[in-house]
Formats: structure tokens, C-alpha cells, sequence
């Protein structure tokens, strides 16, 4: 018995059956997909890029890297011209021994002026006695008015000299200052010393950290200036970052487990585990600037779910460049939906194979 032939209208219901079938499949398994086992293409390498700037302005006169070099903490990048900081380093070097000098006279000094007051002290006694001499004789009548007027004024000169020798003696002990190390005057020259040290070595920029140097644009004979970045060194150290939607965090901690196709690497997953959530996104961040309030207005009837950033420590980490792109799954604790959720990223992984 032959079944009966469908007509062509009866034809394209069956296919319209069929297809919302598989939409009603597809819409469920994507409802089941984001909620338990969630993935994002929205994922890169991070590597942080120091700049490199010279603490001292000058003339480069050397270049001892080249572009996507290597380098290791502490190695040589460029020399700065040192001669005028050389220069500023025996300056610094005759400040110490003129300020070594200047001690050592404040110290004679000290001494002729101790001696002054001896000088001094013993006028004055010597004027005194003289004045109640001359007063005893006086009030015998045996010397005239003018002469005690004379003696008065000579010890009053005497006293007016030793306190001069005192207060010499006072400032110049002021500006000799205590001895030894922490006296002001060496410890000024010192500190110009060590300065100018500090500049000199300054010449010669090194590598901060481990690294590659990217984008290399420095020449021999420019100019450059104290705290402008003149080239940019890509650390080693990776860090792979995925933004998921608020939703699909809900039960992610430090530890869950991951995994990571990266485009460079078509049809390969890499183990990984999440280290950490980061607290805020920019869009959150407020400053105290006196403004009033912008409430944020829309007209879509959806609007965007935010994202938030995960951080992620991945196993047997390949050499990538930092921004290269990735996708990240978060795998499930159910060992079928983990299953689901890497036959699902392995097939996004292969796509990279076509795009």
C-alpha cells in the first residue's frame, strides 16, 4: 500500500513544524547553556607595559636594545650624555671639601676668639680694680672728678670689649654646629654628594623588570626628557581576563574551573581556574567633582547586561602577545554539562580554523 502523496502545502507545514522544533531546541539548550555552563569570546591576554622613562634629561648618545628584544631586571636600554652630570659630581665632590675647609677655620676661629676673651677678661679686671682706685682716691680728694669720670669710662669700654669677645664667641660656635658626621654644613655637602651620585647613575637606564621591548622608536641623539616614556617593555608575566555577564557569575568563585581556546591555537583547550573577580567596572566609578547627578536614560526596551571582569590562571600558559584574543568557558560541577560545555568551546575553538 502506498502512502499518499503530500500535497505541497502540507509539505511546508511539516518543514515549518520542524524548523520551530529546533528553534524551541536550540532557544531551550542556549536558556540551559548560558545559565549552567557559560561562555564568552569577550577574552585576551593581558601582559602589563611598562614605560620606560629616564629620571635625568639629556642627550641620548647610546641604544643598547633593538625592537622585540629580550631583556632581563637590571640590563643596560640607553645612556644618557653623563658629562654635565659628571661635572656636577666634582662639584659636589669640592662642596664636601670646601665645607671640610670652612670647619676648620670656624675651629681657628673659635679658638682666637676663646683667647679674646681671655685677653679681654683680664683687661676688664684690670679696669675695674683701676675704677675703685681711682674712686677710693677720689673720695680723699686726692684726684680730680675728670679723672674718675676717666677711669668710669675705660672699664666701661673693657666690658663693652669682653662682651663682643662673648658674643663672637657665641655665633661662631653657632655656625660651626656640633662635630663629627651630623654636622650641618657636611651633612649638606653630603646630601649634594650623594645627589649627584644618584644623577650619574641615573644616565644609564636599565630594565625595571623582565621583558620584551615592543614598538622601539629610540634613536641615538635624541633628546630626552626626565619623566617621558621613550620605549615600552612587555613583561612577562601573562594574565588571561574574560567579561561575563552579571547573570553568569552567580555561583563562580576563586578556584572554579575554566577552559581557554585562544585563536591563535584553533582546536586546543587549555585547563584553567579562576583566580579572582575584579570589584568595580569604570562605568561605576564616581568622583567628587560638585556636579549634580546624571541619571542614564534609554529607549531600547532591553537595555545592555553588564559585564564584569574575571581573571583566570591558565595551565601550560603557550608565548602569547599581549591582546591576543581568546574564548573562555566556565565549566560546570555536573560532570554531563561539563562535558556539553567543552564539546561546545572545542567546536567554537575550531571555527578559528575558518575565521
Amino acid at each position: 500500500m502506498t502512502k499518499p502523496q503530500l500535497t505541497a502545502d502540507q509539505q511546508f507545514s511539516r518543514w515549518v513544524r520542524r524548523v520551530c522544533i529546533l528553534f524551541c531546541l536550540l532557544f531551550v539548550y542556549y536558556l540551559i547553556a548560558d545559565l549552567k555552563m557559560p561562555v564568552t569570546p569577550q577574552a585576551m591576554v593581558e601582559r602589563p607595559v611598562i614605560q620606560v622613562s629616564p629620571q635625568v634629561s639629556g642627550n641620548v648618545t647610546r641604544v643598547d636594545v633593538v625592537n622585540n628584544q629580550k631583556v632581563k631586571a637590571g640590563e643596560l636600554l640607553f645612556s644618557i650624555d653623563a658629562r654635565p652630570y659628571q661635572l656636577a659630581l666634582d662639584k659636589a665632590k669640592l662642596a664636601l671639601r670646601q665645607a671640610k675647609l670652612t670647619n676648620d677655620e670656624l675651629d681657628a676661629s673659635i679658638q682666637s676668639a676663646r683667647a679674646e676673651i681671655k685677653s679681654t677678661a683680664a683687661v676688664l679686671h684690670q679696669r675695674q680694680r683701676d675704677a675703685q682706685r681711682i674712686a677710693k682716691l677720689y673720695r680723699q680728694h686726692a684726684v680730680s672728678s675728670s679723672r674718675e669720670d676717666q677711669a668710669i669710662s675705660e672699664e666701661q669700654t673693657a666690658k663693652a670689649s669682653y662682651d663682643m669677645a662673648v658674643a663672637k664667641l657665641q655665633g661662631l660656635t653657632v655656625q660651626r654646629g656640633i662635630k663629627g658626621p651630623n654636622n650641618l654644613l657636611l651633612q649638606q655637602a653630603h646630601n649634594q654628594l650623594e645627589s649627584a651620585k644618584l644623577n650619574l647613575s641615573y644616565t644609564e637606564v636599565k630594565a625595571s623588570q623582565a621583558g620584551v621591548v615592543s614598538n622601539m622608536q629610540l634613536q641615538t641623539g635624541t633628546m630626552a626628557d626626565s619623566g617621558k616614556p621613550l620605549l615600552a617593555i612587555v613583561a612577562d608575566k601573562i594574565d588571561v581576563v574574560a567579561d561575563f555577564r552579571e547573570k553568569n557569575l552567580r555561583h563562580v568563585i576563586a578556584g572554579s574551573k575554566a577552559l581557554v581556546a585562544f585563536d591563535s591555537h584553533p582546536g586546543v583547550l587549555y585547563d584553567a581556574t579562576v583566580e579572582g573577580i575584579d570589584a568595580g567596572v569604570s562605568s561605576g566609578q564616581f568622583s567628587a567633582n560638585g556636579v549634580l547627578a546624571t541619571p542614564s536614560t534609554s529607549n531600547r526596551w532591553v537595555r545592555d547586561a553588564q559585564r564584569l571582569r574575571v581573571h583566570l590562571k591558565v595551565k601550560d600558559m603557550p608565548e602569547l602577545a599581549s591582546g591576543a584574543r581568546a574564548t573562555v568557558q566556565l565549566l560546570p560541577s555536573s560532570m554531563l554539562l561539563s562535558a556539553v560545555a567543552k564539546a561546545q568551546i572545542w567546536a567554537i575553538s575550531a571555527l578559528h580554523f575558518i575565521y
